[in-house]
């Protein structure tokens, strides 16, 4: 998605408490009327982390897309302009009803119109619904006659919001395309921002598709596999390597070849194909055994693929490479050790 050529157009500010604490919902009566050199200055703030949300979403519903709130109130707007502020007024009421988790903090809730935003190739309209939490302390110095002021004020950060998505008027029959971006929340209260208030459900496309397979290929080596073998660590940082290098040097997932060049041996394949069948049921996904391998979520899930041993608080050895220029032993004094051996240092 990109929005180099992005203008917003129209922008409604309301502010949700949470419902569960008694907190009160404030709705605003009209738009709000930036300035020129303050939109520039919005624009940034609400689509510039966008450019890196390559996860899509759509909208669903058990019953019907038509009673996906959010979902319809979108909708509304794409099909009418001038029911934009009404609309947004719902969403807002909407979320205040999808915020009764303790956790939940209250803040500003901004819905935005957007033009000239391009995502899949096409360019379209969108709608943007950004939620401010966490405030942050600044000092604000002024000149008074012929001293200086400085005074210690709270206020929103300007380089990030703390929740958004971005609903792309395409594919209304399927849900939208959406994208979304929580920085706050990763537990449980998380889920209202997505599934409560949003309801949505990720598409099943390459980086989805890539994402989980590497995600349980990291789970199957560092847990499954010590329950079922003798395994060393260096073992297990040595497959974790090996199975980013595939997605890395390949642009298609072939499931056979996959099994076959990082974990080789028939026991382990087989327990990796067990392990598989748990995952997709645990998470109730349908995996592709063959797919174009998504650059994107390769380079997101490498970050957690742990290739560090750490001996104690003493010492951390990163493996990238051969497991036989690394080995592991006892002294005499009970002491354990690992020897490495090298051709050159640099």
């Amino acid at each position: 998605m990109k929005f180099d050529t992005a203008s917003l157009t129209s922008l409604s500010i309301h502010h949700v408490g949470n419902k569960g604490l008694e907190q009160k919902l404030t709705l605003s009566e009209n738009t709000f009327e930036p300035g020129k050199e303050l939109t520039e200055k919005l624009e940034k703030f609400f689509l510039t982390k966008f450019s890196q949300a390559h996860e899509r979403f759509h909208f669903t519903h058990p019953s019907s897309l038509q009673f996906n709130e959010v979902y319809s109130y979108a909708d509304n707007i794409f099909a009418d302009k001038a029911a934009f502020h009404e609309n947004s007024r719902q969403m807002a009421r909407h979320l205040f009803e999808s915020s009764s988790h303790p956790k939940i903090k209250p803040g500003e809730l901004y819905v935005c119109h957007f033009i000239n935003c391009e995502v899949e190739e096409r360019v379209v309209e969108a709608i943007g619904i950004f939620k401010t939490e966490v405030k942050t302390g600044y000092f604000d110095v002024q000149r008074k006659n012929r001293d200086y002021t400085i005074s210690y004020l709270e206020g929103i950060d300007s380089n990030k919001f703390d929740k958004g998505c971005i609903i792309f008027n395409t594919k209304p029959e399927e849900g939208f395309i959406v994208a979304i971006i929580d920085n706050q929340n990763r537990g449980e209260e998380a889920q209202y921002w997505r599934e409560n208030f949003l309801g949505l459900t990720q598409i099943n496309n390459e980086f989805h598709q890539t994402n989980h397979i590497l995600n349980l290929t990291k789970e199957f080596i560092s847990e499954r596999m010590s329950e079922e073998f003798e395994v060393e660590k260096t073992d297990q940082i040595v497959l974790l390597n090996r199975s980013v290098e595939y997605f890395n040097k390949h642009e298609t997932f072939d499931k056979e070849e996959f099994e076959a060049e990082v974990f080789g041996q028939p026991e382990l394949i087989e327990s990796f194909r067990n392990y598989d069948g748990e995952y997709r049921q645990n998470y109730d996904i349908e995996l592709e055994d063959s797919f174009s391998i998504s650059p994107q979520a390769v380079k997101k899930q490498a970050r957690v693929f742990k290739s560090v041993l750490k001996l104690d608080k003493n010492f951390h050895i990163y493996i990238h490479g051969n497991k036989d220029m690394i080995e592991k032993g006892v002294d005499e004094d009970g002491r354990k050790y690992y020897k490495l051996f090298y051709e050159d240092e640099e």
